[in-house]
């Protein structure tokens, strides 16, 4: 993994064996770990659009495009199509290295124009309440960190108290000295001075590769660094 040219980055502390040429863990913080389970938030349309339809694996590339390239004619009259396209993740983390959306943006959502009692984050929808009255007046929402200034360490999913180790197969888990020992020996690695370490960051660009890469392999880690060149 290269510094990305994204001012959003995250960093975490591989450890190589060297000698087999393969990423055995990485010591990752509370960001590095919300944005890697936020990776489960995102729809199926989210990670077929950041990905870009030739970049899919198996035919769900071509799924998209066909709903893309359908005309409204055929669409229930209700339907907006971004909402199969470009799928809202509803993840605590979503917003974690801007992959879903731009952070600095708003959310924007809309309430009934006569009730009032309805809200949606599409504009235009029928009000299931009043039926011949559109959702279409728009109330923008503001987050508990935008509303005091201040964002907390606890937002995301897992708490900042604790260091994380993330396997090359991206399993997560608590970091401790013991579980660093098993790992060792589970790779049977004799001769330490073969390990190496080194910190690498991960921002937008290294996140998408990351991202494709679970798609396809299990040794995501040691394929991000082959990437980089590193």
């Amino acid at each position: 993994m290269a510094t990305s040219n994204n001012t959003t980055s995250v960093s975490l502390k591989l450890l190589i064996d060297t000698k087999a040429g393969k990423v055995l863990y990485a010591e990752a913080s509370k960001e590095v770990v919300d944005f890697l389970f936020t990776l489960l938030s995102l729809p199926v349309g989210t990670v077929i659009r950041l990905l870009t339809k030739n970049g899919m694996v198996g035919c769900l590339g071509k799924l998209y495009e066909s709903a893309e390239e359908l005309s409204d004619t055929y669409l229930q009259p209700n339907l907006n199509k971004d909402s199969l396209l470009k799928p809202k993740a509803t993840g605590a983390g979503a917003n974690i290295l801007h992959l879903t959306y731009d952070n600095s943006k708003a959310k924007q959502f809309y309430l009934c124009t006569h009730c009032t009692r309805h809200i949606s984050d599409g504009s235009g929808l029928s009000c299931p309440r009043c039926r011949n009255h559109k959702m279409a007046t728009e109330v923008t929402y503001v987050s508990k960190s935008a509303a005091t200034g201040v964002v907390s360490s606890e937002e995301g999913f897992v708490k900042g108290v604790v260091t994380y180790m993330v396997m090359d197969n991206l399993e997560v888990k608590p970091m401790s000295t013991i579980s660093s020992i098993l790992v060792l020996n589970k790779f049977n690695v004799k001769k330490v001075g073969a390990l190496e370490e080194k910190v690498v960051n991960l921002g937008m660009e290294e996140g998408l590769k990351l991202l494709k890469a679970s798609l396809e392999c299990n040794a995501v880690l040691t394929l991000e660094i082959e990437y980089a060149g590193c």
